[in-house]
């Protein structure tokens, strides 16, 4: 009955919302987005908790004003997703405007292909949606989701968008397919900043242990494609703002273990710094850090849903919101 529930949620969403004058769904999603942050949910408590991390400085009211301006972030989010299939390319191409897009240009034109990596910040799948308008169509993964039409919803969604989205479980070996993309000089968008199973790599963000998934990193190293890490936010206009950084090298020495970790910290301190500059835009509304998390939930596993593993190491688990389905892309979740 649950799962009937959920679908039936997202259903509307997609079917309702993009009927909707724009100026009337940005204001429903404004205002559910402050019903919810009054509530006191233990989602908001959640994101609040995060963002204390973030701003360790803050007195308490600064926090609860961050954690409102943060589910404004979020359910923009779910307001542009459910109206995107009805945007036309040149809406989609005036709706982001990303700083440093030569580092993408640069590396597809070199033929090497690239891995954009990406945190949940902002609206990875307008993000996603603008790549491929720019004529660089990729590939991404989704987790399975319950029920399986709501999965098979999303997917849908995002090829309509123009990706290939892949399984992460249940399908072919999905990391094999993303390299093979690679080697071919192509692109794969890479959401990767939450992974909380015994595969992921432990880093360092905003100076506490947290786990993110090696994905991103050992696809690099072993295809030879540029690594790119990028964050995104909102400026209070209706364009969404986004940085691609500068490439992540891989090390020259070390094992293929030690090389994974040096590149997912190194992607680690960029996301932490755009998470500093625009803490509203990360929308991490589940446990991220170590210390947060029962010992006992850290084990391998098959893909557990609940805990974030990422199978194959190719994305880095549930959305932080938990209602998303995990994905890559400038897209994602």
């Amino acid at each position: 009955m649950r799962d009937q529930l959920t679908y039936a949620a997202y259903a509307a969403g997609w079917g309702a919302v993009k009927k909707l004058p724009e100026p009337v769904a940005e204001r429903l999603f404004r205002r559910i987005a402050d019903f919810t942050w009054k509530r006191r949910g233990k989602s908001v408590l959640r994101l609040e908790a995060n963002l204390r991390r973030v701003r360790p400085k803050a007195t308490d009211a600064e926090i609860a004003e961050l954690g409102r301006a943060g589910m404004r972030s979020y359910l923009r989010y779910w307001c542009e997703s459910f109206r995107m299939p009805v945007w036309s390319e040149e809406r989609i191409r005036g709706s982001f405007d990303p700083e440093f897009i030569e580092r993408l240009d640069q590396a597809m034109a070199s033929g090497r292909g690239a891995v954009l990596a990406l945190p949940h910040m902002g609206n990875w799948d307008l993000a996603g949606a603008w790549v491929v308008v720019r004529g660089y169509p990729f590939s991404t993964v989704a987790e399975r989701l319950r029920p399986e039409k709501l999965f098979d919803r999303f997917v849908a969604y995002r090829e309509g968008l123009g990706m290939e989205v892949l399984p992460l479980t249940g399908g072919a070996n999905t990391l094999a397919t993303l390299a093979r993309r690679l080697r071919a000089g192509g692109l794969v968008c890479l959401v990767g900043d939450r992974d909380l199973s015994a595969s992921g790599v432990d880093v360092e963000f905003m100076g506490e242990a947290a786990r993110m998934p090696a994905g991103p990193a050992v696809l690099a190293a072993q295809t030879g494609a540029a690594l790119l890490p990028v964050t995104l936010w909102y400026d209070g206009t209706p364009v969404m703002k986004g940085r691609v950084h500068a490439e992540i090298p891989v090390p020259e020495s070390g094992s293929k273990r030690e090389k994974t970790a040096v590149m997912t910290q190194a992607l680690a301190d960029v996301w932490s710094e755009g998470v500093r500059e625009h803490p509203e835009d990360w929308h991490m509304l589940q446990r991220f850090w170590l210390a947060d998390v029962d010992q006992d939930r850290l084990r391998p596993t098959a893909a557990d849903p609940d805990n974030g593993d990422a199978g194959d190491g190719a994305t880095g688990g549930p959305d932080g919101a938990g209602a998303r389905p995990a994905t890559g892309a400038g897209a994602g979740s």
